[in-house]
């Protein structure tokens, strides 16, 4: 069931995107097309300087052998920085630079699991030794002091001296430039009958997202209901479990998993939970939900 929720977060914010897309229309400028241009690059280079920068690192090793490993450690250089660093293998899984952790270098890393337990270790290795010699693996990986794991991209190409294969990579997480969240990841706030989990808010997100709308997770409890209540922005319902009713201007309309239905701004409205289980619904405001656009009904 949860990852049935999953896909439909993905596919309900495809739908937001066009229904916001279909309320903005570009000027004649094109200014919003290069401004959406500009977003994706920010993903595009960090994944083109991964890359130029382990090509390079293949290079290096390959004019100057194990020379070049120690320059790889070296604090703030072109290999090691921020949270940037190049690391080396034997193909036969024994690891040759490790610069966060010099301790670790020369342990055999070939059984190596991710979080959900994919062999990375050996993935690595397949990569390195493949036709092609290099390739992108994607992966979950705890970011640096942080116990939960994120999805890292890492960059492995194969660089040879000496009569012997080595795998050089580099990676970066992926949230660190595309805003990601699952349902797990919610707090919730109570609110009398109801649970609120925000998926998406640009007020609750430390980095500019470049959005008015949000994307709400709630849980109203089988039996209970929304008091009434009139928005000033428009909203959209999504039905992910339950049954219950949504009145707009005392019309009924009923809900059932699998059901989308648009409130009209300034629609006075309210929702009751008529089945045995909470009725879960992906509320879309647009613009964000502000409790001053709210007005509570008698």
């Amino acid at each position: 069931m949860i990852e049935l929720k999953k896909v439909i977060c993905v596919l309900l914010i495809l739908v937001m995107f066009f229904v916001v897309a279909g309320c903005v229309q570009p000027d004649d400028t094109g200014e919003d097309e290069q401004g959406i241009v500009e977003e994706q690059n920010e993903l595009a280079s960090q994944r083109e300087f991964t890359a130029s920068q382990v090509n390079s690192a293949v290079e290096l090793i390959e004019e100057e052998g194990g020379q070049a490993f120690p320059q790889f450690r070296e604090k703030n250089s072109q290999w090691f920085h921020d949270d940037f660093y190049i690391f080396v293998w034997r193909t036969d899984g024994i690891r040759v630079v490790y610069p966060p952790d010099v301790s670790r270098e020369g342990q055999d890393v070939s059984n190596h699991e991710d979080f959900n337990g994919k062999p990375t270790g050996q993935l690595f290795i397949d990569i390195a030794l493949s036709e092609e010699g290099e390739g992108w693996i994607d992966y979950y990986w705890p970011k640096p002091d942080e116990a939960e794991p994120s999805n890292k991209y890492t960059f492995i190409k194969a660089a040879s001296f000496d009569n012997q294969t080595y795998l050089v990579g580099s990676g970066f997480y992926i949230d660190d430039y595309i805003y990601t969240r699952t349902l797990e990841d919610l707090n919730y706030t109570r609110y009398g009958n109801i649970s609120v989990g925000y998926l998406l808010h640009p007020a609750k997100v430390e980095r500019d997202l470049d959005v008015d709308y949000s994307f709400t997770h709630v849980m109203i409890d089988a039996g209970e209901s929304i008091e009434l209540h009139r928005m000033n922005n428009s909203e959209v319902y999504y039905v992910l479990e339950g049954e219950g009713v949504l009145y707009i201007e005392d019309v009924p309309f009923e809900l059932s998993k699998g059901k989308l239905v648009h409130i009209p701004a300034n629609s006075k409205q309210y929702t009751q939970s008529t089945g045995d289980v909470d009725l879960e619904l992906l509320v879309i405001d647009q613009p964000a939900w502000a409790k001053e656009n709210e007005q509570i009904l008698e």
